[in-house]
């Protein structure tokens, strides 16, 4: 099957989707459920199984935020990296001198396996805010222990604390972002571990995989879509070129869902919530507007079942946490890679080689 659609290639408790009726779960809990609890406790969740005790997140916790700040070596090669370059490719280069100076590092047994996946959970949002403070010239800002994983970020990328409503947005965009069963970068980290190669390269094959603009680098597109419009009076010209040109709306469609994307629906209260705390910003009136007339194009005249996926209104509430473009696709995987931690160490715990074949076709050449 091209692109391997529809093809069951491994068994899992991490994630159920169901794209006809729009429904996600981590572990058998609905997206839904999960929105009141600590991107913590969903990590504990995608990767332990369960939801923890009071005394099992307080040590998870503490594990979390102590592992934050960064090895020296690490921060001078984010120094060292070139300026102009992707910020995925830096996460990469950063994550792979990681492995070598973790005290771990030759040993790949599921207790240190588990500890490496602290270490890449919590120093993924220190690494991304470092870089860009860096190529901003400014210093990077040491993580505060005392704050939530989501606004800890945003504290580090921007040095100053978010208020209470950009706290609970990154937060929610994190545990939003966390897992999606077995697209491509998981997918991608999945095989690696199949190898028995280290937890640190099998994360490595999913940055490297999200980078792609037909998976995280999505998002991209639809921060800039949002940029390219501009004002409520473009919204109609735009989505009539789009279809004049036989051009996708960036954030609309998703390979599995066939409804609205349990995931966007959240976004888009989340985009609400910071459009009603910042009522001089009009993006997301832009997208509203920008949603009426995809559906009246091409749900309603043309029968085709194309929603927003999660990128679309994710983009939305970006643009007002001020999130440049070209760091989206980073900020996503802080989220994933608790995702990609929970995949390697399941398939570390009853693996078997993943090898499909190829279906060779025969082609005559002229000679």
């Amino acid at each position: 099957m091209k692109g391997l659609e529809d093809v069951v290639a491994v068994e899992t408790n991490i994630a159920y989707i169901d794209g006809i009726t729009g429904i996600l779960a981590y572990r058998g809990i609905n997206i839904n459920d999960l929105m009141d609890n600590s991107f913590e406790e969903v990590c504990y969740l995608l990767v332990k199984g369960q939801i923890p005790s009071g005394d099992e997140l307080e040590e998870y916790k503490r594990s979390l935020r102590e592992a934050r700040p960064l090895y020296d070596e690490v921060l001078e090669v984010i120094r060292a990296c070139n300026k102009e370059a992707d910020a995925m490719d830096v996460l990469r280069t950063a994550v792979s001198y990681m492995a070598q100076v973790d005290e771990d590092y030759t040993d790949n047994s599921m207790e240190a396996s588990n500890r490496k996946a602290i270490k890449l959970i919590a120093k993924f949002p220190t690494i991304v805010a470092a870089y860009f403070r860096i190529v901003n010239g400014e210093e990077p800002v040491q993580p505060d222990l005392n704050l939530s994983h989501g606004a800890n970020f945003l504290y580090m990328l921007t040095g100053k604390k978010p208020n209470s409503i950009e706290s609970e947005v990154m937060e929610k965009d994190l545990i939003l972002s966390a897992e999606h069963g077995l697209n491509a970068s998981t997918f991608a980290s999945r095989i690696a571990a199949s190898t028995h190669s280290d937890i640190y390269s099998a994360i490595i094959s999913g940055i490297c995989t999200l980078k792609g603009p037909l998976h995280g680098g999505a998002r991209l597109g639809a921060m800039e879509m949002l940029d390219s419009i501009g004002s409520l009076d473009r919204v109609e010209k735009y989505v009539n070129d789009c279809i004049s040109n036989k051009k996708r709306v960036a954030g609309f469609g998703h390979r599995v869902y066939k409804t609205y994307d349990p995931r966007a629906k959240i976004y888009r209260n989340l985009a609400e919530k910071l459009d009603e705390d910042k009522p001089d910003i009009t993006w997301y009136e832009v997208a509203k507007e920008l949603e009426t007339v995809v559906e009246r194009e091409y749900v309603n005249k043309h029968d085709k079942p194309i929603y927003p996926n999660i990128d679309f209104y994710a983009a939305v509430t970006y643009k007002y946490l001020d999130i440049p473009p070209k760091m989206s696709t980073s900020i996503f995987a802080l989220g994933r890679v608790s995702g990609w931690t929970a995949h390697c160490i399941e398939q570390y715990s009853d693996n078997r080689l993943i090898r499909p074949r190829a279906k060779f076709i025969w082609k005559i050449f002229d000679k």
